[in-house]
């Protein structure tokens, strides 16, 4: 009797096609996401993933219940495996899109803190959307670590959109941005290759953390001398002032790295370059004597 019946999964990519709207019955639910049933011996299944815009990690049985009438959107059909895929996220308006539609990047915009981690601040910025500030944009002053002590839980505060995904859902919020950079062109004098004088501000473990005027930089301990013997942290300490290269530089976040190794080769190349060209007769001990001479003076 059974051969009798008509196959109910005849022809059914020309019965669903993708982006077509069906109401169906919630069938049957799972961890993973809910079948729906849209005619007599046909169901799809709604992942996880494509029920809600903004519920993330929910079990499906708190976003839909069993027998429940949905709509639901066709996303792919596959009539060899019998699969039919569905969504429900997508028969509403994307609250992503929305938003970035009606508040786009430089807007200030009002919110209050629902969480404070160790990346930053979030945002609640409406019942379903959430921002977040992270630790380097809440101030031009101070660190992160420093500047998220300011706030707590619950308190409302005003920040600028920075960046709007879409596709990610993440609404990038910052502080700072409210007001001018009060360091800005600080790194113009500064150029990559450079020979500059720098204060140390901190022995962090195996590097030096040093200031070179309000520009904060960094020096590696494989980096504070040629010679391995005098690759110690512990011979500095804050307050000291040093000279070395400028290695590498961040104009965005306003970091440089420094090198004493960089320049002390450097020092010496040019020392035996001296020796070459020189006349005088000197020898290269005391050409080097005398940069490491001037060194010390310095």
């Amino acid at each position: 009797m059974k051969q009798l019946e008509e196959d109910p999964w005849k022809d059914v990519e020309g019965k669903y096609k993708i982006g077509d709207v069906f109401t169906g019955k919630v069938s049957n639910i799972t961890d993973y996401g809910a079948f729906v049933e849209l005619e007599s011996g046909i169901e799809g299944l709604v992942h996880v993933s494509e029920m809600s815009w903004t519920k993330k990690n929910v079990h499906p049985g708190k976003i839909v219940s069993a027998t429940q009438e949905v709509q639901v959107k066709v996303l792919e059909v596959d009539s060899e495996k019998r699969r039919i895929s569905l969504g429900i996220k997508q028969c509403s308006e994307n609250p992503w899109a929305k938003f970035v539609e009606e508040n786009p990047v430089g807007q200030e915009i009002e919110g209050e803190i629902k969480n404070i981690t160790e990346f930053g601040l979030f945002i609640g910025l409406s019942d379903e959307i959430d921002g977040m500030i992270h630790l380097s944009d809440i101030s031009w002053e101070k660190s992160g670590e420093e500047a998220v002590k300011n706030y707590e839980k619950g308190q409302k505060i005003t920040a600028k959109i920075i960046d709007v995904d879409v596709e990610k859902e993440r609404i990038s919020l910052g502080i700072k941005q409210l007001s001018e950079d009060p360091y800005a062109g600080a790194m113009d004098d500064i150029k990559k290759g450079a020979i500059v004088e720098a204060e140390v501000v901190n022995v962090n473990g195996d590097n030096l953390e040093v200031k070179v005027g309000e520009v904060s930089g960094i020096i590696k301990q494989s980096d504070l001398a040629k010679d391995k013997k005098e690759q110690d942290v512990a011979r500095f300490t804050a307050g000291d002032k040093v000279k070395a290269k400028v290695a590498t530089m961040d104009k965005k976040n306003r970091k440089v790295t420094l090198s004493i190794k960089a320049m002390e080769i450097e020092e010496e190349k040019q020392a035996i370059s001296e020796y070459s060209n020189n006349e005088s007769g000197a020898s290269l001990g005391d050409i080097l004597g005398e940069a490491l001479a001037k060194k010390d003076n310095k």
